[in-house]
């Protein structure tokens, strides 16, 4: 939020250095992200001063150009070729010298120079309003009047003031502060509690806003009170829209807003002064009605910005009863606003409900001043002082009169609320001990009433405009800001206490894990836990059901609406977003929870997600260019188990009910702990994803709770040699790797220590569903060594085995 301190210093009597206020509004909790000069004018006219024409003579060459002598003061007087049809002998005019340059708009320098125009020479420009940066119009050059003296600076004749533009990260609980004048009132508090400044805020006053006639009445209704509690507005009937005046036009620039006309210009102007949002119609728009009520589904509307949008039921409409003229609190319509042939004006000012204005803006995807005043929480006792705020200011600079009673649909103020409050807990909270008198001088400065006192219990009365501060814990908050966390010493001591920590150090594994993994290459990623329910509906099939979704009860977007129940969407967004950027090789992990919903109630499950895509390598000149597969990834996950000590507990099955397609289920003992598999080309076409992604889904919940079965066993180093066989066995293409392991190694459990693939064939020579495997057996026993009738037994029985259960056939 942008803050000008000049403006700021209006509401405030305060000798400060915007560098000073900066550092106490930070310290008080309205963090200042950024503190800009900003000129009234870019280059601030230096080099610019006020002269005079002492004569005037047409050009020898040009018809339309004159040659001045121009007294500036200073010098002698300077010869200036001028083209301005109004340019004549004794006026007092202003005048850019040689060397100076003017910012006729702020992208735009132009330097004064000395020249020959048409043979003559010129030192000097005699300006118009345009030039200077000070206004649109190039009628002609700037007569001024004849009392001012010659050589006065431009800045000094013009009253620019250099003024400075605060940026404040405003945070979302401080809704108290989206105006100047709540910036204002942190300033006050903090200089009276600790420089006994005796500062006051000088507050408008509204007591010369009067009802002149009756003459333009509008009858306004509101159907939805839930959406649209409170709802003002009062008519300006014979208003003249025009340019503001340039005080308006210099505070709304000053902040970074566009002028646009005199009436719309000061609902702006109160908005950023008071944080209460208003809205201009033209009343003759109305049709002598005003009606607040809910939209119709996929009813459509155009906005300000011409934009044609889709509404939903929930959305709340401004309408004159057949019309839609306005998104409520959010923007207004294409046809009802102010223009320069509106002559009469209705001036609303309401209170809606933050959650409704929220799911609105974010249905629409429009984020606009008001939006973002009314989704934090607007004072609803404001809305009846910044209606006649806003009044008398259009009356002020656009003319015309009040002419109708003030409508309120709910006049009855909302009641401050009481909290609350103990001085000890309020020292124990903070860690530091602030004296009774202190925080009363604090909360008084932040216009909290102590209404009763029993000892060191008290209730307090807490302001409307407050809406955060609910909790005692709330209070004490406040006192520490303004008291200041600075002030709070340091502790002279540190007390700890021996933790507890239960086997297995889930931490601890999953750091060894992550180096490991970033060992191999891979990239640790981080993703939002909120998804698009879009996903399950699309994609899920029966793994991610859309009855399962954990929705968002107040989601910020249509794309952040329910909790993630796989970290597959979100894996294949990060493999498009890298691949759309010339990113296309990828080796990514994320360690990430996600959320279902049962019949019986809510689950929780971490995961650990592993992607490969692309090249296995970086390109280099030694390299290779070998893409990843399928059994890079089932590697990197076997990496995983092995590294657990899991490995040979590890078994796979075939994948069903998976989000991936083919691939292998894996089980440690008889639990799941993940798959292994790649992206189907359904999924790979709704991402627009071009090459093969690999995927590892693995439960890490799962994995830790496995590791109650992992014992770490030490063994001296064998002293006999390994003995290797292998058979070339024929199979049906149906027949898994993993059968064959299983069928070995329940084979022989003494001597049998590996079971490995080394070829694979399928095709010429082969029977149409027939394949060929290449496999090896290591056989070794560590206290002696082995005979070929030991190995040559465990290998009969193990063909018998492959031949009775598998159908495999010695090649």
């Amino acid at each position: 939020m942008k803050v000008s301190y000049n403006w700021l210093k209006e509401y405030v009597n305060i000798d400060l250095t915007a560098e000073r206020a900066s550092e106490i509004l930070t310290d008080t909790g309205l963090e200042v992200e950024g503190l800009h000069k900003v000129e009234g004018v870019k280059g601030g006219l230096r080099g610019v001063v006020v002269g005079e024409v002492l004569s005037c003579e047409k050009h020898p060459d040009a018809d339309r150009l004159n040659v001045t002598t121009v007294n500036v003061g200073s010098v002698e007087p300077l010869q200036i070729v001028c083209g301005a049809p109004n340019v004549a002998v004794g006026q007092k005019v202003i005048v850019a010298t040689v060397g100076c340059t003017l910012y006729p708009t702020p992208e735009e320098p132009f330097k004064i120079k000395k020249s020959k125009i048409r043979g003559v020479e010129s030192f000097g420009m005699i300006c118009a309003e345009d030039e200077l940066g000070l206004g649109e119009s190039h009628d002609g050059i700037l007569v001024l009047d004849n009392s001012v003296p010659v050589g006065m600076e431009a800045a000094t004749y013009f009253e620019l003031e250099d003024d400075y533009e605060i940026e404040i990260g405003l945070t979302p609980n401080r809704s108290d502060a989206m105006g100047h004048i709540g910036v204002a009132r942190d300033l006050v508090a903090y200089l009276n509690v600790h420089e006994n400044a005796n500062l006051s805020l000088n507050i408008p006053s509204v007591e010369n806003f009067k009802v002149e006639n009756n003459d333009l009445q509008v009858a306004v209704s509101v159907e939805n009170e839930e959406f649209c509690p409170r709802y003002m507005g009062t008519t300006i009937k014979g208003v003249k829209v025009e340019a503001s005046p340039a005080w308006l036009q210099k505070r709304l620039r000053s902040i970074g807003l566009s002028p646009i006309n005199n009436v719309v210009d000061v609902t702006n102007f109160v908005m950023h002064e008071l944080g209460t949002p208003l809205h201009a119609f033209d009343a003759d728009k109305l049709n002598g009605k005003l009606v607040v009520k809910t939209a119709s589904s996929k009813e459509k509307f155009t906005t300000l910005d011409d934009v044609e949008r889709e509404l939903g039921s929930d959305n709340l409409m401004i309408t004159n009863g057949s019309e839609n003229l306005c998104i409520a609190g959010v923007l207004g319509g294409s046809n009802s606003g102010i223009s320069e042939e509106s002559t009469n004006v209705f001036l609303e000012s309401a209170y809606f409900d933050a959650v409704s204005v929220r799911k609105t803006a974010k249905m629409h995807a429009l984020n606009t001043d008001a939006s973002f005043r009314f989704e934090r929480g607007v004072d609803p006792n404001m809305t009846d002082y910044s209606l006649k705020r806003a009044a008398l200011l259009i009356q002020e600079i656009a003319g015309g009169s009040i002419a109708m009673d003030v409508v309120d649909t709910n006049s009855k103020p909302v009641a401050d609320w009481t909290v609350e409050f103990n001085y000890d807990r309020c020292n124990r909270l903070i860690g530091h001990a602030i004296s009774k008198e202190m925080v009363n001088d604090i909360l008084k400065n932040l216009d909290i009433e102590i209404v009763a006192e029993n000892g060191n219990d008290v209730t307090l009365k807490i302001p409307t405009y407050r809406v955060d501060v609910t909790r005692e814990a709330d209070v004490i908050e406040e006192v520490l800001r303004i008291y200041g966390f600075n002030n709070v010493p340091l502790p002279e001591k540190l007390n700890s206490s021996i933790s507890y920590f239960k086997k297995p150090d889930v931490e601890k594994v999953q750091t060894v894990i992550s180096e490991m993994l970033v060992g191999l290459g891979c990239i640790e990623t981080m993703n939002n836990s909120l998804t698009k329910s879009d996903y399950s509906k699309k994609l899920g099939g029966e793994t991610v059901k859309p009855e399962r979704n954990v929705e968002m009860l107040n989601p910020l977007s249509q794309d952040l609406d329910v909790m993630r129940q796989s970290l597959l969407f979100n894996a294949l967004e990060m493999v498009a977003h890298n691949q759309n950027r010339q990113n296309a090789d990828l080796k990514l992990y994320e360690f990430g929870k996600t959320y279902h919903k049962f019949d019986s109630g809510y689950s929780e499950n971490k995961r650990l997600m592993i992607v490969l895509s692309g090249n296995r390598e970086q390109e280099s000149w030694n390299s290779s260019k070998n893409k990843s597969s399928y059994y890079s990834i089932k590697g990197t996950a076997l990496t995983v188990f092995k590294r657990l000590g899991l490995d040979g507990m590890l078994k796979e099955k075939a994948l069903k009910n998976s989000l991936l397609q083919d691939g292998a289920q894996l089980f440690v003992l008889k639990n799941k702990v993940g798959e292994i598999g790649w992206a189907s080309a359904k999924m790979k076409k709704y991402f627009g994803i071009k090459n093969d992604v690999f995927i590892a889904d693995l439960d890490w919940d799962g994995i830790i709770d496995s590791l109650k079965f992992s014992k770490v066993k030490y063994s001296e180093l064998p002293k006999t040699f390994a003995v290797r066989r292998d058979f070339s066995l024929l199979l049906d293409t149906k027949v898994t790797f993993s059968e064959i392991e299983d069928i070995a190694k329940s084979s022989d459990k003494k001597i049998l220590k590996e079971v490995g693939l080394f070829d694979v064939y399928e095709g010429k020579n082969l029977q149409e569903g027939k394949k060929s495997y290449a496999v090896s057996f290591k056989f070794q026993d560590a206290d002696k060594t082995l005979k070929d009738p030991q190995v040559d037994a465990v290998m009969d029985k193990i063909r018998g085995q492959l031949e009775s259960k598998l159908g495999a056939e010695l090649r």
